[in-house]
């Protein structure tokens, strides 16, 4: 009977136990193993030694040499999104899954939680088809950051405060200038409209993440302005320049739904323009 009832105590407390931290199981075990052994492979292929190729008439170097001279590829662009999803849950899961083809550096959930699902120095499959000045691999040179946020509604606070310490950690480490920090929607008008027009790019102008306009009170718009060059220095496709300009009011006019672009927009461009260049 002893026995039986140092059983039962037992496992009553293993019970308790398993009910907190303890005997929980990483539910993306299995896609965390998938991603270590991708790693490895890669690691891999960067130890080889870079080969030997013949020359003309098959002439061929007597040894090779390798350079000293050598680092690491590093991103130089930010493109944040936001999920258009219902949860940090369901975005980590998509992410996870082969068959969705898509996937971020970073994932941000509402309460402020950082997932760091890639290493920065590889290449996520975040920006799809796009283009930003004369970039049209994003996804080579840049880091993706992902918000848990549906696109219909404004940004937690700590998601934004998590948001701007992970900028401020990426900029210092790759030295990524101010105007690199873009959104989804800016690289890609008229196919993507991420982050919403909810999103607090001018808060995160003031930290230095993202270029934002000076006052254009005072700003004289000349009649020989052209709206589609200064969309295109900026770093817009402007292929469809309906779609660049609405790309262009959702990130620095996103009160204003309206077609075209008004006499404050202009202003705004033109003051834009001349720190793009």
């Amino acid at each position: 009977m002893k026995t039986i009832s140092s059983f039962i105590k037992y496992s009553c407390l293993l019970a308790v136990l398993c009910s907190g931290t303890y005997c929980a199981r990483n539910p993306y075990a299995g896609t965390n193993k998938v991603y270590r052994q991708q790693a490895k492979s890669y690691a891999k292929t960067l130890r080889q030694q870079p080969g030997e190729l013949p020359g003309a008439n098959g002439a061929a170097a007597p040894s090779w040499v390798g350079t000293v001279n050598f680092n690491m590829r590093k991103p130089n662009l930010v493109i944040i999104h936001h999920t258009a999803q219902n949860s940090c849950e369901q975005t980590l899961n998509t992410f996870t899954l082969e068959r969705t083809q898509v996937s971020a550096h970073y994932v941000i959930c509402r309460n402020g939680a950082i997932h760091h699902m890639l290493n920065d120095y590889l290449r996520a499959w975040h920006g799809g088809i796009a283009k930003w000045g004369n970039l049209t691999d994003i996804n080579s040179s840049s880091i993706g950051i992902e918000l848990d946020n549906n696109g219909k509604e404004p940004f937690d606070s700590s998601q934004i405060s998590s948001l701007l310490v992970l900028l401020d950690t990426l900029q210092h480490r790759y030295n990524i200038p101010a105007a690199n920090f873009v959104g989804h929607g800016d690289i890609a008008p008229g196919r993507k409209v991420d982050p919403s027009a909810f999103f607090p790019w001018h808060q995160l102008a003031e930290k230095g993440f993202g270029l934002w306009y000076k006052d254009t009170s005072a700003t004289v718009v000349p009649e020989s302005f052209n709206t589609i060059l200064a969309l295109r220095i900026i770093g817009y496709d402007v292929k469809d320049s309906t779609a660049a300009i609405m790309a262009f009011k959702r990130h620095f006019m996103p009160e204003d739904s309206l077609p075209g672009l008004s006499e404050a927009g202009k202003k705004i461009l033109l003051n834009l323009e001349q720190q793009y260049q």
